[in-house]
């Protein structure tokens, strides 16, 4: 295997761009195998290379990881961005689901039809507005208003920091009542290695488009 860490997935966002920035942010290196076409993704199913035959897929450390959260956790862990001891763990895996669950409304908001694209994100912008935002506003004021562990960078500040950028693309003004983290979004944008990658030219992924989804299609073989 390779020394660098390899992604498998569709060049593309999707449930692998998380973990793109987690590397990156770690300031580590990784390698990305794109998945094209149908035949490549059977092949990793006949090698057994895909534990509940899904992507994204990892490389790294003699290991084929699957599951998202399982290689966010690893990778979290390995570059000491999972705090300090089991109470950290338990404050970063709060903060971290709850900013996945409106990671999760952003994600499939392309894929709507035009008919629900509207309600959604008004539902993105009330979601963000009315209960998770406020949250991590509070957890900043509260914590030295640094990181969400107070002078500790860790995983749960490279999981916000990409969900609210997400949320701009849909709606620009979405933090104009949120001061703490706007200036929470200027310090991150700032820390060297997370300003490398949201450089034109790195790993980042654009927004989905309709040739994202229609190259998903052809591997999964969905209509």
């Amino acid at each position: 295997m390779s020394e660098k860490p390899k992604l498998h997935y569709f060049n593309g966002r999707g449930r692998m761009e998380s973990i793109r920035w987690l590397l990156a942010a770690a300031g580590v290196e990784f390698e990305e195998d794109f998945l094209e076409t149908r035949e490549q993704y059977e092949q990793l199913l006949k090698d057994g290379f895909l534990l509940f035959q899904q992507v994204p897929m990892v490389e790294m450390d003699g290991m084929r990881l699957v599951q998202t959260r399982a290689i966010l956790s690893y990778i979290a862990a390995k570059y000491n961005l999972y705090g300090r001891n089991l109470k950290d763990r338990a404050l970063i895996d709060m903060y971290v689901e709850g900013i996945t669950d409106l990671m999760g409304m952003i994600r499939v908001h392309f894929k709507l039809p035009p008919e629900e694209k509207e309600k959604n994100l008004s539902l993105i912008i009330e979601r963000a507005t009315k209960r998770y935002f406020p949250v991590y506003e509070k957890i900043l004021k509260d914590n030295g208003q640094h990181f969400l562990l107070g002078s500790q960078f860790t995983w749960a500040d490279v999981q916000l920091v990409e969900t609210i950028l997400m949320a701009e693309e849909k709606e620009p003004a979405i933090l104009s009542e949120f001061p703490l983290l706007q200036a929470f979004k200027a310090r991150m944008c700032d820390v060297p290695t997370i300003k490398k990658f949201l450089q034109p030219g790195s790993q980042r992924k654009p927004p989905p488009d309709e040739k994202y989804l229609a190259r998903a299609n052809r591997v999964f073989n969905r209509k």
